[in-house]
């Protein structure tokens, strides 16, 4: 699991990657001012495992960073300076939050179309019903 915080363009912006069985997911957090360590132990703590459950999408990807051997510790200082000198997310994540959200754009699509036409049949019988009470006593 990795929490990346970064300024983009007027909020910061926290991405979890979370790689399971495979399948990297990704989140994006707007935490809006810049946040304080306690705002983001915070949201690890309290709000990060239900921001994981909610997550549909996953990217495949294999996992580097988790080698099965022994990793020497100059090769693990250079892979934690690497870590830190990047700057933003990785484009599997931002195929896991694209693929999120075009699931999330669908989703919400077949929701507000059920419900026009759920108002669009509302209208329509109490057209029906008003001309039925115009022409009731013809």
């Amino acid at each position: 699991m990795k929490l990346t915080v970064y300024f983009e363009g007027q909020y910061w912006v926290g991405v979890v990657e979370v790689t399971v069985e495979g399948k990297l997911k990704a989140y994006r957090y707007i935490f809006g001012a810049e946040p304080k360590d306690p705002e983001i132990l915070e949201f690890v703590n309290f709000r990060l495992l239900s921001v994981i459950n909610g997550i549909t999408q996953a990217v495949g990807v294999e996992d580097v960073m988790n080698p099965t051997g022994r990793i020497s510790p100059k090769r693990l200082a250079r892979l934690a300076a690497r870590e830190t000198s990047a700057r933003g997310v990785s484009s599997f994540a931002q195929e896991a939050l694209r693929q999120e959200y075009e699931q999330r754009k669908k989703e919400k699509q077949v929701k507000s179309k059920e419900e026009r036409e759920r108002v669009d049949d509302f209208k329509r019988k109490l057209k029906v019903q008003k001309a039925k009470e115009k022409h009731r006593g013809r």
